[in-house]
């Protein structure tokens, strides 16, 4: 079937029309933010509490972008006539977020529940140097992780 000369332009003038009447798809971000899904990943937050210092997550992260450093200190006896037991302390836990690809290997293999996925994507930096979080930073990001959802029965 032959098409009349011009009918393309004037089927997509049509659809400009049709389209000019509908809101755009598109969130303007800095004026409207959208609520991330429940469970979403964003920043990856540390309770250094739970950490034992036995450097799974940073053997199996792919972008070798976590830094662990920890010490052994000596425990007393839990009972009288008991034997002192060693306790890995943890003195330093950094994460790379300039190299992370957030792949999420780092959470899934922590066998003490010390990483998890907190929903907070809002962390640029005006320097790359700064992507370095740090102990401390970490666990400020702990505050935001969202309670998990409950077990099925």
């Amino acid at each position: 079937m032959a098409r009349l000369p011009g009918f393309g332009l004037l089927e997509g003038m049509w659809v400009t029309l049709r389209n000019l009447l509908h809101r755009p798809p598109t969130v303007m971000y800095p004026k409207d933010k959208v609520v991330p899904p429940a469970r979403a990943r964003g920043v990856i937050a540390l309770d250094a509490e739970a950490c034992t210092v036995c450097m799974l997550c940073a053997r199996e992260c792919p972008d070798w972008c976590i830094y662990i450093e920890g010490h052994k200190e000596q425990q007393p006896p839990a009972e009288p006539g008991g034997r002192e037991r060693s306790r890995s302390v943890l003195d330093r836990f950094d994460i790379d977020y300039a190299l992370c690809m957030y792949c999420g290997i780092c959470v899934e293999v922590c066998p003490f529940d010390a990483l998890f996925w907190s929903p907070e994507a809002e962390y640029s930096e005006g320097s790359i140097a700064d992507l370095l979080h740090n102990q401390q930073r970490l666990g400020e990001w702990l505050k935001t992780v969202p309670e998990p959802p409950l077990l099925e029965s």
